[in-house]
């Protein structure tokens, strides 16, 4: 294992519910980092099933490893921790505990995730070589059976699970905010205060868990429905989304639980980004994809048309 370099210095802060059968496998990965963080902070949210006993082990193991618990009562369970943004609760949390003026960046990690021992050294000389990137990451695989399947990751967008964030730009963005959504809102806060998003499909790390699938797919497909209600996305986009969305499993089902998510939330009237600014530069950025996804298609069209004249 190499030492971080003197001009970056990196916070990285680690959310976790019952992940004793993930967290030694992220642990590890972690310990092994050509260019470990300075401080990893884990917080365990509640956790019933021995994970702050595995980690109590693993801390004693990592020098840069604090661990912490949230105060009794932090989350209430409704049955599902990703609508009362548990993760990011926890995180800020965590972050209250720590002075982040000292660090260059600051990170999210989930406790499923394992990374390849060069992640950090490979983002961070993706930060290094763009002083605009805002918010990086790697992309995931997911088991499918036997196999790892690559997830895909929309352009610009970098997942929740394992986000870095230039200090900076963390800063100017207000933080990560506490509500579903999250992971999309600072992103489009970012790019309205000028910094880039990306994510880096050469920088690959598992996730030993279907994306938001703890409480099960469907629901997990539901909630993305709702997600996107709240960050401000127009129906004629969740009729294209809802298409992908059905590409999924369990197929075609998943897309209805999509839609049915995101009229249910405009049923209710759940809150949502009401700031001018940015649902208007959300909305300019959503027509520029439609417009591409009706040229991608034409293009399509045109291509097969010749191919079979």
């Amino acid at each position: 294992m190499t030492t971080n370099d003197d001009h970056s210095r990196v916070l990285i802060i680690s959310p976790v519910r019952n992940e004793a059968e993930h967290i030694a496998l992220l642990a590890r990965s972690m310990m092994a980092q050509t260019r470990p963080p300075h401080l990893w902070v884990v917080i365990d949210d509640g956790s019933t099933d021995g994970t702050l006993e595995v980690l109590q082990e693993l801390s004693a193991q990592i020098p840069f490893m604090r661990l912490m618990s949230t105060p009794s009562g932090h989350t209430v369970d409704s049955g599902d921790r990703h609508a009362v943004a548990a993760a990011p609760r926890a995180f800020n949390c965590a972050l209250g505990t720590v002075t982040a003026d000292g660090f260059t960046h600051i990170g999210k990690l989930d406790g499923d995730i394992e990374l390849p021992e060069d992640y950090f050294e490979s983002l961070l000389g993706e930060f290094d070589q763009d002083a605009t990137l805002g918010i990086g990451g790697g992309v995931i695989v997911e088991p499918v059976g036997v196999t790892w399947r690559m997830m895909h990751t929309a352009p610009g967008h970098v997942r929740g699970a394992l986000k870095l964030y230039r200090r900076e730009c963390f800063v100017a963005i207000g933080g990560i905010r506490e509500c579903l959504g999250w992971d999309g809102i600072d992103e489009t806060y970012a790019r309205m205060r000028g910094y880039k998003t990306a994510s880096f499909d050469y920088i690959v790390a598992r996730h030993h868990r279907v994306l938001g699938s703890a409480d099960g797919v469907l629901r997990a497909r539901a909630r993305g429905g709702q997600t996107h209600y709240i960050i401000g996305f127009s129906l004629p986009w969740i009729l294209l989304k809802a298409f992908k969305q059905a590409m999924l499993p369990p197929y075609g089902v998943s897309g209805a639980a999509f839609v049915f998510g995101y009229l249910r939330a405009r049923w209710r009237s759940v809150p949502r980004i009401e700031d001018t600014e940015y649902l208007r530069f959300a909305r300019q950025a959503e027509r520029r994809r439609l417009v591409g996804a009706a040229l991608n298609r034409r293009r399509a069209r045109t291509a097969f048309f010749l191919h079979t004249q």
